[in-house]
């Protein structure tokens, strides 16, 4: 897609705005390379100090009793799912407009995603998941979409009705909340990631289960190292999906930030809206007052979305777009059996939704650049 380039710095005032803040973040990381030659002198590469250090404290920003830490985002949903008792055969209910791993996660268990429309907050319709749960669901996975956090309340009715495992992949919304209780802590278990693109990331690849449930702890323990109880015996057949020490150092190093992180960002959602809102031609989702949204995408729908992608990109603001093709429709998930127009709440947001960039690093001078570069698009 033309959304995932950039383009010439042109246009009224000049100058570009970059999607990605991994050049700003990573700029100054002096701190982090004495850590990591400690680490080195230490030999402590495999589940070390460092990463229970790291554990601990994810678990306490995630408001969780215990945090895991594992090989990616991908591997935190399939553990957690795994953990809580889903496989072969199983169905496991999430949304039409998720990010692929989710899916991935579920089909490497041998389950089946069965999916649910979402609603204008990018989220899962609660209303809309009795209707999908038959004799083989066994998980519901909400997912905290662009940052917001899904209606965990009414998800975990549903679930409590029907006797059913929640595991909310909540990679894109650290420090979300949903009536003052934090994205992650509310179901059986939940996913992260720190991905580079991630509220806080590592220098790879990395992720983290989170749970209040000392006997889903224990499990996770056990899936993401190969099942191993000690260096002599195996419990069951696991995973190598261990968090490495040298990633936990980076993820030591973004935790003392994360806070700051989230701050930043949610200010500068507000500063957008207030200059957004009252363009002709788009339309901001609705801010629920009962949510923290942390934005990981600054997301928004836009008449002649196409256009003003290109418009964008071609006066030096990268714009994007989350996602152009739902993945319900997806080639590579066809044998599930879905058609285009059975989710059509997806499927406007497929064809109306821009995402500008909206981390902790833009200048006001850059939040500036994108309004005026969007206000000139539709004004003439």
């Amino acid at each position: 897609m033309a959304a995932d380039h950039g383009g010439p710095a042109d246009g009224p005032t000049g100058g570009a705005v970059r999607y990605s803040p991994l050049a700003d973040q990573f700029a100054n990381v002096d701190e982090v390379f004495d850590a990591l030659r400690a680490l080195v002198r230490s030999g402590d590469f495999t589940l070390g100090r460092v990463v229970g250090t790291f554990e601990a404290r994810f678990a306490e920003v995630a408001g969780t009793r215990h945090a895991i830490g594992v090989g990616s985002g991908t591997d935190a949903v399939k553990i957690a799912l795994r953990a809580v008792g889903v496989g072969h055969g199983d169905e496991v209910i999430t949304c039409a407009n998720t990010f692929w791993a989710t899916c991935g996660a579920i089909a490497e268990l041998g389950a089946r995603s069965v999916f649910v429309d979402c609603d204008d907050s990018f989220c899962i319709d609660p209303a809309r998941i009795a209707g999908a749960i038959t004799p083989r669901t066994r998980a519901i996975v909400p997912v905290h979409l662009t940052g917001d956090v899904a209606d965990m309340p009414a998800i975990m009715a549903v679930a409590e009705q029907h006797g059913l495992a929640v595991v909310e992949d909540a990679c894109q919304s650290l420090l979300g909340e949903v009536d003052g209780r934090r994205a992650g802590s509310i179901g059986a278990a939940a996913a992260f990631s720190m991905h580079p693109l991630k509220i806080i990331n590592v220098w790879g690849d990395a992720g983290v289960v989170v749970t209040n449930d000392n006997a889903v702890d224990r499990q996770c323990r056990l899936l993401r190292n190969h099942g191993l109880v000690n260096r002599d015996e195996m419990a069951l057949l696991g995973y190598n999906s261990r968090l490495d020490s040298v990633q936990a150092v980076v993820g030591n190093w973004m935790l003392d930030q994360v806070h700051d992180i989230v701050a930043r960002r949610i200010d500068n959602a507000a500063y957008l809206d207030a200059r957004l809102s009252s363009v002709p031609g788009l339309r901001l989702p609705r801010r629920n007052p009962r949510t923290r949204n942390v934005h990981l995408f600054y997301i928004f729908f836009a008449e002649r979305r196409d256009a003003l992608v290109q418009h964008c990109l071609a006066h030096g603001v990268e714009a994007k777009i989350h996602y152009p093709i739902p993945i319900y429709r997806q080639p590579a998930l066809s044998h599930l059996g879905y058609r285009a127009g059975d989710f059509p709440v997806t499927d406007r947001h497929a064809d109306s939704v821009v995402s500008l960039p909206v981390d902790q690093h833009l200048s006001r001078d850059q939040l500036d650049r994108m309004v005026e570069v969007v206000t000139d698009f539709y004004a003439r």
